[in-house]
């Protein structure tokens, strides 16, 4: 059986025209931003007629039932998660009578769904299949109402937007009318998702995924999305394993919203929308509208400029011009809190990170969100662990910071930097705001991407630690000379609490507490009795050690991965009970792997000051769980 919203794409010279913006007229009607603008389609129907109404006579072709925030997670900070299938059937409902009564049965309704407006593993706590099972209750309610199609738009996760499609392929498959699909996502400035994706890369995968209809919403104003077209377009457009001809969607922001008097502003005028109507149909587009910002008198302009041209626009495909891109120098950062913590006697909880492989930082921002809700303290940020090639480490530190406020420490190892490059790099650090630093010796070059490059240092750990806590924290320089003023680095340095020989550990400690260093980080441990053995061993022959230890966690996530820490790394050692009791979980190997973490954790506090969670596999929806299962027993205690 054929669908309308497909005829009508296949047969049209000319781009469709969706309608605009709902939140944006909404909220000039005098509905707060903190109020749910899905449940005003039982409690206020005729406002939101109103608007579809308003649309339609602008000469929209295509209206989007406001539903957008419908779902079940969306749906429960309001309290109505038990209304997803009401709340959506009367959106639809509410669309389909308003195109009725306006006597122009063409015009097509869609279902309109957004985000979920949670995170999904390995970014957050919400899994695939929940995620999955959340669209699919959604677009059964609104494929019930008799949706022509089915909008998932201003998606900015791979991950999610591909779940919803895929939601909407199995609902379709009970169905006898086919389901189109429109699969719509928004990018940041720097014209990637905020995860760091490629429109290119966004482009196949929506194919890929089974999207009837790509393309992009929301983002910038017009000139962005059109580049962002152009790019899509390119991607996808005649290549040999693509059966059907892709159709392209886009529907802008009335450029970069700005606060004048209290109030959310957008630039672009109508005209402005008008001209560039035109612009996309050159493009490649298939349908058009507007995004937020944008009004009926927007829709209006590009409904004109389109009827100018009914015979259509030929398509063009251009060069894009590149995005550039400035980098924007922090002011530096008050000085440390993490020293502040330990010197009050907190517990702190410290969660480590690594440097991304290429130039985008949108992954790990995520991640660092998420961590940064669940309670860490401050995140570490290792530099090119196992010497791979990353990211410089005090770059995405000042990254993180700036952009999340949360502290990080920054791992500095000595091996490959001679001194000239150490004290070039720790006056950057400090410039950028870096206060706390972990001082270590570095992962050989031998085991890592470059095998062949330097792997020579001037300076072990404890002659670094040594430079920065009596030469650079006290004005000077390894020579002697004045750096200008005196830096405020807070050092740690690193301990084995498990030790091949642990004499030798002992001494290469006492040397890093007479350099000065100010808190350990150890290696991991599973046993609680690993650090009372050695810290005791260091106290019989130099007194007790004070200095702050962190402990270090590595939570287990399968009786693989526990029995490849055990065998193949050198420093740990994980009890056969651990191991077995990880090869009894089976799939559930991850979620014991977070119990036992915490269990560790309350083991160690009568000794230890902290911990130094180190996720695997940027499993750091897992770390956050251990954070704040932690966070919750030691409620009333030591815990920030």
């Amino acid at each position: 059986m054929t669908n309308r919203f497909l005829s009508l794409l296949q047969s049209s010279q000319t781009p469709l025209l969706a309608d605009g913006a709902m939140g944006t007229m909404l909220h000039s009607l005098g509905i707060p931003f903190d109020q749910c603008f899905d449940e005003l389609n039982l409690t206020q129907a005729e406002l939101v007629a109103g608007i579809h109404r308003e649309y339609i006579e602008a000469g929209a072709q295509l209206i989007l039932a406001n539903t957008f925030g419908a779902n079940r997670y969306k749906l429960a900070k309001h309290g109505l998660q038990d209304k997803v299938d009401k709340i959506n059937r009367a959106g639809v409902e509410l669309a389909q009578r308003v195109v009725a009564d306006s006597g122009r049965p063409q015009v097509l309704v869609g279902g309109d769904l957004g985000p979920l407006g949670v995170r999904i593993a390995p970014f957050g706590r919400v899994q695939v299949e929940e995620a999955h099972a959340a669209f699919a209750e959604q677009i059964t309610a609104l494929a019930d109402a008799g949706v022509d199609f089915i909008v998932i738009e201003t998606m900015s996760d791979l991950y999610e937007i591909q779940e919803a499609i895929q939601a909407a392929r199995e609902v379709e498959t009970r169905r006898i009318v086919p389901l189109p699909i429109v699969a719509s996502v928004t990018f940041t400035r720097d014209d990637c998702t905020i995860l760091g994706d490629s429109p290119e890369k966004v482009a196949r995968t929506l194919v890929e995924t089974g999207a009837d209809v790509i393309g992009v919403n929301c983002s910038g104003g017009p000139a962005q999305l059109l580049r962002l077209l152009k790019q899509m377009r390119s991607a996808v457009a005649g290549r040999a394993d693509t059966q059907v001809r892709p159709y392209f969607w886009v529907k802008p922001n009335a450029g970069w919203p700005e606060q004048v008097g209290g109030r959310i502003m957008y630039p672009a005028d109508p005209d402005y929308f008008g001209d560039y109507a035109l612009a996309y149909c050159k493009a490649g587009a298939s349908i058009v509208g507007g995004c937020c910002g944008t009004t009926p008198r927007h829709i209006a302009a590009m409904r004109l400029a389109l009827d100018k041209n009914p015979q259509g626009c030929d398509i063009q495909i251009l060069q894009t011009s590149e995005v550039s891109e400035t980098s924007e120098v922090s002011e530096a950062e008050p000085p440390s809190r993490l020293a502040q913590k330990l010197a009050d006697g907190k517990f702190v909880i410290s969660a480590e990170m690594d440097p991304p492989r290429g130039l985008s930082t949108h992954k790990l921002i995520a991640g660092a969100s998420l961590l940064q809700e669940a309670g860490a303290d401050v995140i570490n940020v290792a530099d090119s662990p196992m010497a791979r090639m990353r990211m410089s480490a005090w770059a995405v530190c000042e990254v993180i910071q700036r952009q999340m406020g949360v502290e990080t420490t920054l791992h500095f190892p000595t091996r490959g930097r001679n001194l000239l490059r150490v004290q070039g790099d720790l006056l950057a650090a400090h410039a950028l705001g870096l206060r706390n630093i972990f001082v270590v010796m570095g992962d050989p070059t031998s085991v890592g991407d470059y095998p062949e490059a330097m792997d020579n240092y001037d300076l072990v750990p404890s002659g670094l630690i040594k430079l920065i806590k009596q030469g650079f924290n006290t004005g000077v320089d390894h020579s002697g000379t004045s750096i200008g003023q005196p830096t405020s680095f807070f050092v740690g340095a690193a301990l084995n609490l498990n030790p091949a020989e642990p004499d030798q550990e002992v001494r290469n400690a006492r040397r890093k507490v007479q350099a000065g260093t100010d808190f350990f980080l150890t290696q991991p441990i599973y046993r609680s009795e690993d650090g009372p053995a050695l810290l005791e061993k260091f106290a019989a022959k130099y007194g007790p050690l004070d200095r702050p230890v962190l402990v270090g966690i590595l939570p287990l996530v399968s009786a693989r991965h526990a029995n490849f820490l055990n065998h193949e790394v050198p420093g740990i050692s994980i009890p056969e009970e651990t191991r077995e009791r990880m090869e009894k979980a089976g799939e559930d190997g991850a979620k014991i792997g977070v119990e036992l973490a915490v269990d560790l954790i309350e083991k160690i506090k009568p000794w230890a000051q902290g911990v130094y969670i180190m996720p695997q596999f940027s499993r750091y929806d897992l770390v956050a769980e251990i954070i704040e299962n932690c966070k919750s027993l030691g409620k009333g205690s030591d815990y920030v």
